[in-house]
């Protein structure tokens, strides 16, 4: 469906269902129990840990892939090549997503955690884990274009596979080393990296590719779009909710026994993601792009992948290390955070000239 351009942040809003109307809510109420799970079944993280998919426990993986598989089911893979067309999109991505994004959580961590190291590392990782999973989901509720979400989350991924592990060691033992500062080290494989791009990237955009492909042919688009896509829908914030419970209770005694260290934490990201995001949309905006690609550019350099970091720092430093936990404190801030900032770019809108259509 889509809503003429003149609406605005309310009036789209007002047609979502209530479970994405409120998301917020729900999202508060997932980290609550997720919380509460971890706080008074303490062995709830280590069970969670026991089995894993690409270095992520298996129950988060699921949720994971639910989460983004309607998402890319929506996704219109014949005008894909519009977007990989669109050099200034594409050049802009890597460019804030491997130089400004790193460099910027590196200043961020050294700043706000000069005194805490482990917390420090674990903030550094979070910003070389660059967008996958979320993105999606945020560009989707923002009216973002889809096509363009799903060509630079692609791009950013397998770009990841190379440049993290080099990022990693560049942002952890040479860069400090040259200022004379505390140098880390960062024991990750290509081969997990790239594990981790192919499960959670690469099976959902296989099946949701799948599913236009042969959902098309059997019933016809118009079908496809108005009675398959609608049932599908809610999937991927059930996903989000299950997760997001599944990921605070991983941490939830660490959480709520250290709320002072979480706080410290909370507090660089939550400038990061307040920068990278308003930053990529200005940027967006002076280039041109329009309201639709300048929020796909904006949530997809604000966006992490905190799967792949979470997995990194505990496969590195151990489940209960520092590293760890700063990564599980990286979706606290994350997910309430780019669900509120939904609504900004909606009501940011009016800003653009050039506004596109607006998908519910």
């Amino acid at each position: 469906m889509t809503a003429p351009p003149a609406q605005g942040a309310s009036a789209v809003a007002g047609r979502l269902g209530v479970l994405d109307r409120f998301l917020t809510v729900w999202i508060l109420v997932a980290m609550a129990v997720g919380l509460a799970l971890g706080r008074v079944f303490p062995g709830v993280g280590e069970a969670l840990a026991g089995a894993d998919v690409a270095g992520v426990s298996l129950p988060i993986a699921v949720g994971l892939l639910v989460m983004m598989y309607p998402a890319l089911a929506k996704v219109r893979y014949d005008r894909l090549g519009a977007v990989t067309g669109d050099r200034r999109l594409l050049v802009s991505s890597l460019v804030v997503n491997w130089l400004v994004g790193p460099a910027v959580m590196f200043a961020l961590a050294w700043l706000f955690l000069p005194d805490l190291p482990e917390y420090r590392t674990g903030l550094i990782i979070v910003g070389l884990a660059r967008c996958i999973a979320m993105v999606i989901i945020w560009n989707d509720l923002a009216c973002g274009d889809r096509e363009a979400a799903a060509v630079l989350v692609a791009l950013n991924s397998l770009f990841q596979v190379v440049a993290f592990g080099l990022l990693g060691w560049f942002y952890l033992s040479v860069l400090p080393g040259w200022l004379g500062l505390e140098q880390a080290a960062l024991d990750v494989s290509v081969a997990t990296i790239a594990g981790s791009v192919l499960v959670f990237l690469g099976v959902p955009l296989l099946a949701g590719f799948l599913t236009r492909r042969l959902g098309e042919r059997a019933r016809g688009r118009t079908w496809y779009e108005t009675r398959l896509l609608p049932r599908l829908g809610p999937l991927a914030l059930y996903g989000l909710l299950f997760t997001v419970v599944l990921l605070f209770a991983l941490q939830g005694e660490a959480i709520t026994s250290r709320p002072f260290d979480v706080a410290r934490i909370a507090l660089p990201l939550l400038v990061y993601f307040l920068v990278m995001w308003a930053g990529s949309l200005a940027l967006g905006r002076a280039l041109g792009m329009g309201y639709a690609r300048s929020v796909t550019l904006a949530f997809t350099a604000a966006g992490n992948n905190f799967e792949l970091a979470i997995a990194v720092a505990i496969t590195t430093f151990g489940a209960t290390s520092g590293q760890a936990l700063a990564g599980v404190v990286g979706p606290l801030i994350e997910v309430p955070l780019l669900i509120g900032l939904v609504y900004v770019a909606l009501g940011a809108r009016r800003f653009f000239p050039e506004k596109g259509p607006v998908h519910v």
